[in-house]
C-alpha cells in the first residue's frame, strides 16, 4: 500500500510540473546555473590535475630535484635568506653519487640569461641551454627521437656536440634531417648529434626553462669551458627502485654536512620530489575549487529560495485540492510526501538539465583548455539539486500537511 501511495504521489507531482512547465523552468533556473557551474569547475580542475600528473610523470616517479631553494611551485617572493644562499656546486652533485640509495645523478649548469642559438639566417633565444652529464639520458626523463645522446668521452674531451629539442629542429631544419648539422650556441659552433622526442606539456610555456622542446643540451665540461664563472647548479637524482625515501634522506643529510647546517637550523637548500610538487599543486587548486564552489553555491541558494517561494504559492493555489484529499482519507504524511516529491522532482529536473549543459560546455572547454568530467561530478550535481528541493520544500510541504480539511474545503 505504501509503494502504491508513493507512486501516486510521484505521478501527481510530475503532473503538476507538466501543467506549469514555464513556471517550473524559471523556478529552477538558479539550480540549473549552479549545477552547470559545479560541472564546469569540476571538469576544469580535474582536467588540470590529469594534465599536471602527466607532466610530472614525464620526469619519472623516483626522481629527486635539488637546488639552492625549493624547486617546486613558488607562490610568493623568495626570502632574503633564500636569495643569499650558497649555490649547489658540481662537487655537491658528484658527492651524491656516493649515497647508497641513489642510482644516477645529473647536475645542470646554465647561464642566467637566454642564449642566442643560430643556424644560417635563423636564430632563437633559448632559455634552456644546459650543460649536463650523460647520466641524464639514463634517468629516462628524456627520450631521443633521432640520433643519440652524448657520451662520457665527449664530455671529458669537451666535445662541441649537442642534443636539441623538437621545436628547435622543426624551426631550423623543417625539410631536412638535423643530425650532423652545425648550429651556433652563443656564437660557438656545435654539431647536432640528437633530437629529442616532442613533449606535450600544458604547464610549461614556450619560453620556460623547463620546456624540453626548446632545449639544447651540451656536455657539462663543454658548458663549463664556455662559462667558467657560473657556479649555480640544479641537480636531478634518481633513487634506486623502492628506495625513494631513503635516497631523499641521504641526500638531505649529505648536503647538511657539506653546507655546515647546524642540527637545530632548517635546510638552506631545496629537496623536492614529484609527489611533493603534486601536493603543492593540489593545495593551490583545492583552494581555488573551494572559492569557486562557494560562488556557485549562490546560484543553488537562489534556486532553493525560488523553489520555496513557488511551493508556497502552490500550497495556496491548491488549498481546496488538499482539503478534498484529506476529506477522502489522505493523511498528513501523504500530503507532506506529495509536496516534498514535487519539490525534489522540480530541482532534480533542473539538476539533470544543468548536468547536460555542463557536460556540453566541458567538451567545448576541452577544445581550448584541459577538461575532464570526473565520474563523481554528475552524481554530486544531481544529489545536491535533489537535496535543495528536500531542504527548501520542507516548510511548504509541512504547511500543506497541517491545513485543516474543513477550512481548506471552504477556501475560495
Amino acid at each position: 500500500m505504501k509503494q502504491q501511495d508513493l507512486r501516486e504521489s510521484i505521478r501527481m507531482a510530475l503532473e503538476t510540473l507538466r501543467a506549469h512547465k514555464f513556471r517550473s523552468f524559471l523556478t529552477v533556473l538558479g539550480v540549473v546555473i549552479g549545477t552547470v557551474t559545479v560541472m564546469v569547475i569540476a571538469s576544469f580542475i580535474a582536467g588540470l590535475d590529469h594534465k599536471f600528473q602527466q607532466d610530472i610523470q614525464s620526469f619519472g616517479t623516483n626522481v629527486i630535484f635539488i637546488y639552492k631553494f625549493d624547486p617546486g611551485i613558488h607562490t610568493g617572493r623568495l626570502s632574503a635568506e633564500e636569495r643569499m644562499r650558497k649555490p649547489i656546486t658540481y662537487d655537491d652533485a658528484i658527492a651524491m653519487k656516493q649515497c647508497p640509495s641513489v642510482q644516477y645523478v645529473a647536475p645542470f649548469l646554465s647561464p642566467d640569461n637566454p642564449l642566442k642559438v643560430r643556424y644560417q639566417d635563423q636564430e632563437l633565444y633559448v632559455t634552456q641551454v644546459q650543460g649536463t652529464l650523460p647520466e641524464y639520458e639514463r634517468m629516462a626523463t628524456v627520450h631521443i627521437n633521432e640520433g643519440r645522446f652524448f657520451n662520457e668521452t665527449e664530455n671529458q674531451h669537451r666535445a662541441d656536440v649537442c642534443v636539441i629539442g623538437n621545436d628547435i629542429a622543426d624551426k631550423f631544419f623543417p625539410r631536412m634531417g638535423a643530425l650532423g648539422k652545425e648550429i651556433l650556441v652563443d656564437n660557438r659552433p656545435f654539431t647536432v648529434i640528437g633530437v629529442l622526442e616532442k613533449l606535450d606539456s600544458f604547464f610549461v610555456g614556450e619560453e620556460d626553462g623547463g620546456n624540453q622542446n626548446r632545449a639544447v643540451y651540451i656536455p657539462y665540461e663543454s658548458m663549463k669551458k664556455m662559462y667558467p664563472q657560473d657556479k649555480d647548479h640544479f641537480v636531478m637524482a634518481q633513487a634506486q627502485e623502492g628506495k625513494m625515501a631513503d635516497a631523499e634522506d641521504e641526500i638531505r643529510q649529505l648536503l647538511r654536512r657539506r653546507r655546515a647546517v647546524a642540527y637545530d637550523k632548517p635546510d638552506n637548500f631545496g629537496v623536492s620530489t614529484p609527489d611533493a610538487i603534486t601536493q603543492q599543486f593540489h593545495a593551490i587548486t583545492g583552494g581555488i575549487a573551494i572559492l569557486m564552489f562557494a560562488v556557485s553555491s549562490v546560484g543553488l541558494l537562489i534556486g532553493g529560495i525560488g523553489v520555496m517561494n513557488i511551493m508556497l504559492v502552490s500550497v495556496t493555489e491548491r488549498t481546496k485540492e488538499i482539503g478534498v484529499r484529506k476529506a477522502i482519507g489522505a493523511r498528513r504524511g501523504d500530503i507532506l510526501r506529495q509536496f516534498l516529491i514535487e519539490a525534489m522532482a522540480l530541482t532534480g529536473s533542473g539538476g539533470l538539465l544543468g548536468i547536460g549543459i555542463g557536460w556540453i560546455l566541458s567538451l567545448l572547454v576541452n577544445l581550448i583548455l584541459p577538461a575532464h568530467v570526473p565520474s563523481w561530478a554528475p552524481i554530486i550535481g544531481f544529489s545536491v539539486s535533489v537535496g535543495i528541493g528536500l531542504l527548501f520544500g520542507m516548510w511548504p510541504a509541512m504547511k500543506a500537511s497541517r491545513l485543516d480539511p474543513i477550512d481548506a474545503l471552504r477556501y475560495e
